[in-house]
């Protein structure tokens, strides 16, 4: 069976309903072609779960809509667990995804997933908000292939005080507290918050937001006691990138609810050891990619979807409207050492950036090496 289906403009709800309406119907080797707004992962997770089915998909992106081949590969054994392979979305969809898949496990229930690099922020930011409620096992480890069997343990609640996630470092080695909170704090929308819970105020850590984000967040102390100190870092929705790239570079004092942030004039480290690492790397560039039409939301998709797209040795230039440094960030916290950033043009309205994937053997630009300050 090769069924055609669009659900382009659809609600969750309706979509999801006719989804399960359709998978109730396939046999082992059918394709369903799917036409939506984005991946419904949540519905794929739940329906393989719940039926004991294994589906596997590829996907093609559009400006604004994706394209799905989900191929139906049959039955799972009794025990065995359902592969989710989240690499067909965008970064900042899958924890969303995965946290709310997991939300919806009952004790017992489990999924293996599949993903481009190690999950390990992930199993923090559980065990920081939802406790010893789960078993975390390594099937495959290295690449883009990471295989991992998360499955439920006990009942869990999320949180639901205001913040969007929560990292409680003091459970988290120091090697791994950072980059965990950087990697999070890139997906999290404008206007959320994350909290961080540290023995002491983590002063390395609001260092480091200074002088990678500028003006774009706010530091609060919530809570603060002998051995434990709660801070919410919200993402601001009223300060745009260029604005935060300017207060960043310019060193000036930030002041937010009491606390005052001194953006250190090392801020712009990092984008002058990116720009000015030598000659250009041999790419080939495969396309101009300008996405100052969009909102950023779709601007992150559509940059992370072209740069999965690249083979080694192969770059695109993106054009956006302002310094897009805190993509710099996320990508060195995901990629591996072919990921390169290369800054061509810096003028109001209109940043230019090589972005690419060396090839074997080549030298990328890369971040500064930062040191480990405990917190």
């Amino acid at each position: 069976m090769g069924t055609e289906i669009d659900l382009t403009g659809a609600s969750r709800e309706d979509g999801r309903d006719r989804l399960y309406e359709l998978f109730d119907d396939v046999e082992a080797g059918d394709t369903l072609h799917l036409v939506a707004d984005q991946v419904p992962g949540f519905t794929l997770l739940r329906y393989q779960i719940e039926h004991n089915i294994q589906f596997s998909w590829d996907v093609t992106r559009d400006a604004d809509e994706v394209r799905m081949a989900i191929a139906v590969e049959g039955d799972l054994a009794a025990d065995a667990l359902p592969d989710f392979d989240v690499r067909v979305m965008p970064p900042q969809r899958r924890h969303e995804v995965l946290l709310k898949g997991f939300d919806e496990l009952a004790p017992g229930e489990g999924f293996v997933l599949v993903n481009d690099h190690d999950p390990k922020p992930l199993y923090h930011e559980l065990r920081s908000t939802r406790g010893e409620t789960f078993e975390w096992e390594y099937l495959e480890e290295g690449g883009r292939g990471w295989r991992v069997a998360i499955e439920k343990t006990e009942e869990s609640t999320a949180p639901d005080d205001g913040i969007i996630t929560r990292y409680d470092v003091r459970q988290i080695p120091k090697s791994e507290r950072h980059p965990s909170i950087h990697h999070r704090y890139g997906m999290i929308p404008e206007g959320e918050a994350m909290e961080i819970v540290a023995p002491h105020e983590p002063q390395p850590l609001k260092q480091e937001f200074q002088q990678r984000y500028g003006d774009a967040f706010e530091w609060r102390i919530v809570e603060q006691e002998p051995g434990r100190v709660a801070v919410w870092i919200t993402k601001r929705a009223d300060v745009d990138g260029e604005d935060a790239e300017a207060s960043s570079c310019a060193g000036k004092d930030v002041h937010h609810d009491g606390h005052t942030h001194h953006a250190g004039e090392e801020a712009d480290g990092d984008e002058r050891a990116a720009s000015e690492a030598g000659e250009d790397p041999d790419v080939e560039v495969s396309q101009e990619l300008d996405v100052r039409e969009y909102p950023p939301a779709r601007r992150h998709e559509l940059i992370f979807q072209a740069y999965d797209d690249l083979e080694r040795g192969e770059a695109f230039i993106l054009v956006n409207d302002h310094d897009p440094k805190p993509l710099y960030h996320q990508f060195t916290a995901d990629e591996g050492p072919e990921f390169h950033w290369q800054y061509r043009q810096k003028e109001p309205g209109e940043f230019q950036v090589l972005v690419g994937k060396v090839a074997e053997g080549e030298e990328a630009s890369l971040d500064p090496a930062e040191e480990g300050a405990p917190f």
